[in-house]
């Protein structure tokens, strides 16, 4: 199966993944949707993130870099509406004009009401 995922410097000898650090555990995403995952995207580059790029992948290929890697992975369903963490990190392990490895960010999955969603929903339609 064909998933998502973000990637910084895509490519290059500087490639990086995003993470998300959960339970003591990094955490890769893979979402079904490219939609979801540009989304999820541009929420970090609103709170300061480089660019990612979303890029295709196929998951059994994440799963065996994950496993390889020590990280666990993430399926993110079509629409299910991920949002990044309020807080991120304070220090990384990588610059922006440094070799880049993984990005870190703390987060407590939060469960949203429908109402939520949908508010939520409409501001990002906003953005697009």
């Amino acid at each position: 199966m064909r998933v998502f995922v973000l990637l910084f410097n895509a490519r290059t000898d500087n490639e990086g993944i995003h993470s998300l650090h959960m339970d003591d555990r990094d955490v890769v995403l893979m979402f079904e949707s490219e939609d979801d995952a540009t989304r999820f995207g541009l929420m970090l580059e609103a709170q300061d993130f480089p660019s990612p790029s979303v890029e295709a992948i196929d998951s059994e290929e994440i799963e065996e870099f994950c496993e390889s890697a020590g990280f666990d992975c993430k399926l993110v369903p079509v629409g299910s509406l991920f949002m990044p963490p309020e807080a991120n990190v304070e220090a990384t392990d990588w610059q922006v004009d440094q070799p880049l490895e993984t990005t870190d960010a703390e987060t407590e999955i939060t469960e949203f009401t429908s109402s939520e969603l949908d508010r939520i929903r409409k501001q990002l339609e906003g953005l697009l």
